[in-house]
């Protein structure tokens, strides 16, 4: 009662249960690095960008926390996965099954499994989770190539925002002076080679007619490339930022002068019930006087202000600095400390979900 094609089928899918259960232990782990260090940086300030322009100041921490999310989404995708995956096709023999009598429901339970597949012709030519798989370790490549690219950015002397380890760079045979962050770099780059094998097992298996084709040889090898970078690719990630020196000195001096704390104006004014558009407007004025006698927001005085608009009053003094406003970003899922705060305490539930 058995054939090559439920057999070859049978083992596939053993060994991608395995390895899915190794690539999410790989993620928490990861994540487990994330959230220890975001404990400790909740008070450390830093421009959050949009456009990599300077938009609003946030917290390292929460920064940090971004990429934990992503990671919890990848392992919820892996995780729900694992129910198609965890499918027997072993007894459908070649395509239509067996007239020897055996039990497929205890070969199942024997092998773990949660049930035998109910159709022969799907049992041994499906190849859904292989895609599936390739997809969802898509996402986790294109998570860390995003990553990679902040760190890459911010390893560079302009920036200055971080230091990477030795050992995840190289030096240059010309230049004494390089220190080339290799392993982000080959990260990013491997992204497209998993991106490959997601595109070559859908264009393998577009136009296949029932049953098993010899096609369905090739999905071996796209699916073990895509579980070989994208477990070697999140381990390297975590030796890369456990190695990694922030600078938090580097980090708040960039936002000297960025009027990133341009949007805490209009706030102000709005609370005190000016229209925002009227607030947003006054801002904009703000800003332009600050450019035009080369002052920061921050080292307004009242007079300063006043002359602008009436409407401000001393209480907006204390709310004008970066650090100011990033703590004052206290709503669910904001940058503020105590929005943080709250935030690792859902992160730790999720961790141990």
């Amino acid at each position: 009662a058995r054939s090559r094609n439920d057999q070859v089928a049978t083992d596939t899918r053993l060994y991608l249960r395995g390895k899915i259960v190794e690539l999410n232990h790989e993620l928490a782990a990861t994540q487990s690095w994330l959230l220890e260090s975001a404990r400790g940086e909740t008070d450390t300030v830093m421009p959050g960008m949009t456009h990599l322009q300077h938009a609003q100041p946030v917290s390292l921490a929460h920064h940090l926390l971004a990429y934990f999310w992503m990671f919890q989404r990848d392992r919820e995708r892996l995780s729900d996965l694992v129910k198609r995956v965890n499918r027997m096709p072993l007894g459908s023999a070649a395509l239509a099954g067996t007239p020897f009598p055996i039990d497929r429901q205890l070969t199942s339970s024997l092998l773990g499994f949660d049930s035998p597949m109910e159709n022969s012709l799907d049992a041994v030519s499906d190849r859904d989770y292989v895609v599936e798989f390739l997809s969802a370790a898509s996402l986790v490549m294109m998570h860390l190539s995003r990553f990679s690219e902040e760190l890459i950015i911010w390893s560079t002397p302009e920036f200055g925002f971080v230091r990477l380890d030795d050992s995840v760079t190289t030096g240059s045979s010309i230049m004494p002076q390089k220190k080339n962050p290799d392993v982000a770099e080959l990260i990013r780059g491997k992204t497209g080679r998993l991106y490959g094998a997601l595109m070559g097992a859908l264009t393998m298996l577009k136009a296949l007619p029932l049953a098993y084709n010899r096609d369905l040889q090739e999905d071996k090898a796209f699916l073990f490339e895509g579980v070989d970078t994208a477990l070697s690719s999140v381990r390297l990630m975590r030796l890369m930022l456990s190695t990694a020196k922030f600078s938090r000195e580097r980090m708040e001096k960039s936002l000297a002068g960025d009027f990133s704390n341009a949007t805490e104006i209009a706030d102000y004014l709005a609370s005190k019930g000016m229209p925002f558009r009227d607030a947003h407007e006054v801002s904009g004025r703000t800003v332009k006087y600050c450019l035009e006698h080369r002052k920061s927001i921050e080292a307004l005085t009242l007079e300063d202000l006043r002359s602008i608009d009436k409407g401000f009053s001393d209480d907006v003094l204390p709310l004008l600095s970066h650090r100011a406003a990033m703590r004052a970003r206290k709503s669910e899922g904001g940058t503020g400390v105590t929005a943080v705060e709250a935030q690792i305490v859902q992160a730790e539930i999720a961790l141990r979900s």
